[in-house]
């Protein structure tokens, strides 16, 4: 079993995308099954409907799974293992208050040294428990020897009992923490892989250990992808400015692009252009650079519109308003200056769209409008030019100039020799 666990508390941003991606990915080309685990057990951050939408986001992008539960609803599993690690001794009561935390935190900051726990609370006899009716935390005890990453992309990592520490498995509420519910929940899932983001490699030790304190033997292996930087060196998968698959989406990237372009970031692969399909033949996880990738907009534009001519010219057509081959194909023709479906629906919606001509064409647009609605139909574009150059009187060089502008609504793009073949059968709707 392989999992992908988003938290859906804001919108999903393209490093949970690619995570998604790569769990799917290696999922199928196991033959194991792929689980959404959505951690909603910060009930305070927690949006109304992200859930749904993270859901939807992976639908419109080929990602299957078998099955979809709720963090919040494993409580119950949360709280018996809490309940055997205090009784196996391997978890205590910790009566610690935050305030007191609080300034053993500011003291070791003062000191320039790393906080950790200083087992105030970890010796506690059972009558200084019993009766003391503070609110506690759970902790789990400090391992006793480090624990080792053998991480698939960053390698080993040695973590020693001091960096894992005596860390809160449960809320003084009564929660679990991240690190104890995602550790519980992998093992009553049987994950064999978790695929993260690296910023969760720090706490893989402490998921380990809990692991290792409820006797749990199957070994799970870890592969935390690198992170995604934009020019400047800042992190565009996490944070207030993290850029998000709903952007992309609302800007007219293609699912297929994006996945092209994630599979690809910071990674080895046999071809430029490809489907998810086609990256499940070959994806290796060990090909992924442990290096940062850095986000190329102009490179994931370029890529877009190489999906988009690869399109089916009816596809491509709906993707601009229309349900018409003639009309996917034309949109292709200004592929050269459009990459994106919002820097292309608005060039094929201005030729049918009202026009206003410059007022320097405006006598001889309307010549041309009515010589057009009265002209016989036409397969090339010479005879047609043939028989407007007749029946309008205008020069070839005026009548060029004021043709484009009646047609494409613009002075420039491409050469309306080109556009002709695919509006032919549509001239009258256009100029009309």
């Amino acid at each position: 079993m392989l999992r992908f666990a988003p938290s859906p508390i804001a919108d999903m941003h393209i490093g949970d995308l690619r995570v998604a991606l790569f769990n799917y990915i290696v999922a199928k080309q196991r033959g194991e099954e792929l689980l959404v685990r959505m951690e909603d057990t910060d009930k305070e951050h927690v949006v109304e409907g992200k859930d749904k939408e993270i859901l939807d986001i992976l639908g419109l992008f080929g990602i299957e799974y078998s099955n979809v539960i709720h963090q919040s609803e494993q409580l119950r599993y949360h709280r018996m293992m809490a309940i055997q690690l205090l009784g196996d001794k391997k978890a205590f009561n910790c009566f610690c208050t935050p305030a007191e935390l609080a300034l053993k935190r500011e003291i070791a900051k003062k000191a320039g040294k790393p906080f950790h726990y200083d087992d105030t609370c970890t010796h506690l006899l059972p009558e200084q428990t019993i009766d003391n009716e503070n609110p506690f935390t759970i902790r789990l005890r400090r391992p006793e020897k480090a624990i080792v990453v053998d991480d698939l992309i960053k390698g080993k990592r040695s973590f020693s009992p001091d960096e894992v520490d005596a860390f809160v498995i449960m809320t003084a509420e009564k929660f679990p923490t991240y690190n104890f519910a995602s550790a519980v929940d992998d093992m009553i899932s049987d994950v064999s892989l978790v695929i993260r983001d690296e910023k969760y490699l720090d706490e893989t030790p402490r998921q380990i250990a809990v692991r290792d304190a409820l006797g749990y033997e199957k070994t799970m292996a870890y592969a935390h992808l690198p992170a995604i930087l934009d020019d400047a060196g800042r992190e565009m998968s996490s944070g207030d400015d993290a850029l998000t698959v709903k952007w992309l989406l609302e800007e007219g990237f293609l699912p297929s692009a994006i996945i092209n372009y994630l599979i690809a970031l910071g990674n080895k692969t046999p071809q430029e252009t490809f489907t998810l399909e086609e990256a499940v033949a070959w994806f290796d996880l060990k090909s992924i650079s442990d290096a940062p990738a850095h986000f190329d907009m102009d490179a994931l534009k370029s890529l877009n519109g190489q999906h988009l001519r690869d399109l089916d010219d009816k596809e491509l057509s709906r993707y601009v308003g229309f349900a018409d081959e003639a009309i996917g194909k034309l949109a292709k023709v200004f592929l050269e200056e459009a990459r994106t479906l919002k820097e292309l629906r608005p060039k094929i919606e201005a030729i049918f769209a009202p026009k206003t001509p410059p007022e320097a064409f405006a006598k001889q647009a309307e010549t041309l409008r009515k010589v057009i609605m009265s002209a016989p139909h036409f397969e090339t574009f010479d005879a047609f030019k043939a028989h407007l150059v007749k029946e309008s009187g205008l020069e070839s060089k005026e009548l060029s100039q004021t043709l484009r502008h009646i047609i494409t609504g613009r002075g420039d793009g491409p050469e309306v020799t080109d556009l002709y073949v695919h509006l032919k059968d549509f001239l009258g709707e256009i100029v009309k």
